[in-house]
């Protein structure tokens, strides 16, 4: 019946996604007697599990099998932790030394990872745990890995759509990428891989590994020596249409900043940038730590 990753795409929402790749981990692989196992259909008294819909009720007065109950379960609290991790789905020439089964666990930033076949892999860390972990990949691999590695956020309650059905379009937009070298494909939301082209077209979606890298080095930088607020007043001035007056704002909110801040946008050229590029970097901000 249902394979392991046919549990992961039972999930709705992230919190269920995590809590099965803890379930997979600690309990081993899913099992059920195909002849003994399914549950019966639906009527007015009885019925099968009302999550996966296929096997036995695990007790005549619950409404899951024994499997989605524990899942659910190992849900419980985690609702607040999911809001700062993020899913990376690799389809890679090779599987990395360092993810493979067994020694990822030893690496506490990752909290969840499950492997599908030889080439292809799920893991699930914090947003500001993925710089460290694909220089980790770039210093110990080089060139010798290739292909792609998709990131988004996870869906909460209330979508239409699970993060079972956000998993198969990562799959179907995997193929859409030569295997030459080592692609990062960026989605600053899950709902963007139902329809990646808008992103594509603005030069916000797909990056080399060095590329990535270096915008995420930047992103680092800026939220470092921008407080909050000046990032919000910078956003600001950035957005609106270039009239005479801005020159004025933007005179007097480099007068503000302190002299590392001022150096690195004026050294950066920031006004002159295109309006995707700033936003790609407001967007980064939340996947990098202060240096």
């Amino acid at each position: 019946m249902f394979s392991d990753f046919d549990w992961l795409r039972r999930a709705r929402t992230g919190v269920e996604l995590l809590a099965t790749l803890k379930y997979l981990t600690y309990k081993g692989e899913f099992s059920h007697d195909v002849e003994k196992d399914i549950g019966p259909p639906p009527t007015a008294l009885s019925g099968p599990c009302l999550r996966c819909w296929i096997y036995p009720r695990h007790e005549e007065d619950d409404n899951y099998c024994e499997v989605c109950k524990d899942i659910l379960i190992q849900s419980k609290g985690l609702g607040s932790f999911i809001r700062q991790v993020i899913v990376l789905w690799g389809y890679l020439n090779q599987v990395p030394y360092s993810l493979q089964e067994e020694r990822w666990k030893v690496n506490h930033k990752i909290h969840g990872a499950f492997f599908h076949g030889k080439n292809r892999f799920l893991i699930m860390i914090k947003k500001r745990d993925i710089k460290p972990l694909l220089q980790d990949l770039v210093i110990r691999h080089g060139p010798d890995i290739k292909g792609l590695i998709q990131t988004f956020p996870t869906i909460g309650m209330g979508s239409e759509i699970g993060m079972g059905d956000i998993l198969c379009r990562a799959i179907h937009h995997e193929l859409n990428q030569p295997m030459n070298q080592l692609w990062i494909r960026f989605y600053s939301s899950p709902l963007q891989l139902i329809n990646p082209r808008l992103r594509e077209e603005k030069g916000m979606l797909t990056f080399e590994i060095s590329e990535f890298l270096a915008l995420l080095d930047t992103a680092e930088a800026f939220r470092s020596l921008l407080k909050p607020e000046e990032q919000e007043t910078l956003y600001d001035i950035l957005s609106k249409d270039k009239f005479r007056e801005n020159n004025f704002y933007w005179g007097r909110f480099l007068g503000q900043l302190n002299r590392e801040a001022r150096d690195m946008l004026t050294g950066w050229g920031i006004r002159q940038w295109p309006q995707n590029r700033f936003e790609l970097l407001y967007e980064l901000t939340d996947y990098v730590a202060f240096s």
